[in-house]
């Protein structure tokens, strides 16, 4: 005779996520394609990104002639690894956009979606 309570907790097992709360792919799906020789290749589902205006601004900083975009998420977010937020938050595919020309604003924000911030 199967045990019910083991069967339920199998069946509603919680699973551990492919990537962390902080990362940029975190509760994305992945897939997996199967070459036409066979090997399987797995691969996270597309992300889209969220509107600028989907993130309540902090603050705004003026790029200054040796900016990087990981240490101005270092400042600002505590974490260097963070840069895509700032990213999404300007609508740049390509991070070194965002402090390539000196005298460019970069805006500082929440994560999508969460209220606050200085414009609220």
């Amino acid at each position: 005779m199967t045990d019910p309570i083991k069967a339920f907790m199998q069946a509603h097992a919680l699973t551990t996520p492919a990537f962390t709360p902080d990362s940029r792919y975190h509760g994305l799906d992945t897939a997996q394609w199967t070459r036409p020789d066979g090997i399987p290749v797995s691969f996270v589902r597309r992300r889209f990104v969220p509107p600028p205006e989907a993130h309540a601004l902090l603050r705004e900083h003026v790029v200054a002639a040796g900016d990087r975009i990981d240490n101005l998420a270092a400042r600002y977010l505590d974490d260097p690894q963070q840069y895509w937020r700032l990213c999404d938050a300007n609508a740049a595919m390509r991070p070194e956009d965002l402090t390539d020309t000196v005298g460019t604003t970069v805006r500082v924000t929440l994560p999508a979606g969460v209220p606050g911030g200085i414009d609220e």
